[in-house]
């Protein structure tokens, strides 16, 4: 089915006219670009996904995006994890809808409603069972930074310690305390442990033997008096590091931290935040390896894409005082009736399960991928969350060439940018992580069917391709103020792929 270009709904072109028609102001200029212009003109230098995907969206439905140019593409990104249905999913709009026509209240601070009431009772149906019968919930405010600040807050507070666990390269929001216990944190106030992976093992050994290490390691700094080591109020862990790689945490280190912590009477955060609701072939990722843990952190995909975060935890860490920690837009009434549709539809319709199938099945045809592209270093992930790290083979410091002789190529950011923007010349829509920004991340909402997922890995191998073909040439980087490539496929055929309209 041709990819065309399609006018903007009337409803849309009669409230947004100014700004499609070139509007007034900095920059002002026709259409899209200049959109693009006004917002490189006017928003803060922080900006990122508007950088590497200059686009101006403007209608949605499911995996594709049509942007004001009338060009369509398929959403590898899903609002980084949010989406899991997609966009404006039917079960959603109609749970939206149900509350604007009810004149409900939309802003409600703490207090009880029916909204609310049935948030909680389907987000407790789908808890780890040992959790569920002992839990108390948070509603924080609107990100999943605010409820990581809240847990910190929350183990510190029930164990009167302030020490804090956490995993090299992880990530956990961009507050100040969401940020020291990230990798990236510009001051170590909190104790930094190893997490475990295959590929650049920290330990240079990998598989059972490298999460063995990494769980020896961990257990030595907690029981030596001199390591330096305060007193921990609790540890965070992702259960698949997203923004770190997309690296799984292996289920039987993770089961040696949840004793590892128990036995010392620490906290296990367990930071679900990306990994949550069906993403990862498990409704929870934790439930891969059995593990439950004493806090849990929620948000993205549990407000069906509207904002929502909270903080699930033990009975016994509920120890705060009344106001204690609070909110202002914990009550939002939008996203609960969202997020209700979101996980009634996962849990009815199984698609975690299928997130495990298909995942399976992508990353196979990925590693075939990598196997006729030695830029292709690793493929790896859980469910829909996957991950392909982008190497270069033929660098001086590659293993066999130079003084090099073992272990992996070294990352390649910059041929990683550049797939990205074939990928985005493709109407391909993915999102580039890892220690090195080299690492591709496959994020489809779970209503992906098994045609769009072969369009997706028909794109991304297309965009490959290109780059390998091309001699590695590395394109200039883009700006938000640089209209979308010219090239964007407007065709299925001229994306070699189906469309999934």
């Amino acid at each position: 089915m041709a990819m065309t270009r399609r006018p903007a709904s009337p409803a849309l072109a009669a409230a947004f006219a100014p700004a499609l028609e070139g509007g007034a102001g900095v920059g002002a200029g026709a259409g899209p670009d200049g959109i693009l212009r006004r917002q490189a003109a006017r928003e803060s230098a922080a900006r990122t996904y508007a950088r590497s995907l200059p686009i101006v969206p403007v209608r949605a439905r499911g995996l594709t995006i049509e942007g004001a140019d009338g060009r369509r593409y398929l959403d590898c990104l899903s609002g980084a994890g949010t989406l899991a249905l997609g966009h404006n999913h039917p079960v959603v709009l109609e749970a939206i809808r149900a509350v604007l026509d009810a004149e409900a209240p939309l802003h409600v601070l703490d207090l009880a409603t029916p909204v609310k009431d049935a948030f909680t009772s389907e987000l407790f149906a789908t808890l780890p069972g040992d959790l569920a019968r002992s839990a108390r919930i948070q509603f924080c405010g609107p990100a999943g930074t605010d409820a990581v600040e809240a847990a910190l807050k929350l183990v510190r507070t029930a164990t009167g310690r302030d020490g804090l666990l956490a995993f090299s390269g992880a990530y956990h929001g961009m507050t100040s305390g969401a940020l020291s216990v990230s990798g990236g944190a510009p001051t170590v106030r909190v104790t930094r442990l190893p997490f475990p992976q295959d590929y650049r093992c920290p330990f240079g050994v990998g598989g059972e033997d490298g999460a063995r290490l990494a769980a020896r390691w961990t257990e030595s700094l907690l029981d030596d008096p001199r390591s330096g080591v305060r007193a921990p109020a609790g540890m965070i862990v992702e259960p698949v590091q997203g923004e770190g790689g997309v690296l799984p945490a292996p289920d039987a280190w993770l089961r040696r931290m949840r004793e590892l912590t128990a036995a010392r009477g620490i906290p296990l955060i367990a930071d679900e935040v990306q990994t949550g609701v069906g993403r990862t072939g498990a409704f929870w990722a934790v439930e891969h390896s059995g593990v439950v843990p004493d806090v849990m952190v929620l948000s993205k995909a549990i407000g069906g894409s509207l904002p929502l975060a909270v903080v699930v935890y033990r009975e016994e860490l509920d120890c705060w005082q009344p106001g204690d920690h609070a909110g202002t837009f914990r009550g939002n009434q939008l996203a609960m009736a969202a997020g209700t549709a979101t996980l009634r539809h996962v849990r009815e319709n199984g698609l975690d399960r299928r997130a495990g199938d298909l995942g399976r099945r992508m990353q196979e045809r990925l590693r075939q991928l990598g196997r006729e592209y030695a830029c292709v270093g690793d493929v790896r992930g859980r469910g829909l969350m996957i991950g392909v790290e982008i190497v270069d083979p033929e660098a001086p410091d590659a293993p066999g060439t130079g003084p090099c002789v073992a272990g992996p190529p070294p990352p390649a950011p910059d041929l990683a940018a550049a797939v990205q923007q074939e990928c985005l010349r493709r109407g391909l829509i993915v999102e580039l992580g890892g220690r090195h920004s080299c690492v591709v991340r496959l994020l489809p909402p779970l209503t992906i069917t098994d045609e769009q997922a072969e369009a997706v890995l028909d794109r991304l191998a297309d965009a490959v391709a290109a780059v390998w073909r091309s001699g590695r040439r590395i394109p200039v980087p883009r700006t938000p103020d640089t209209p979308t490539p010219p090239d964007t496929p407007r065709t299925p055929k001229e994306a070699g792929a189906p469309s999934p309209a």
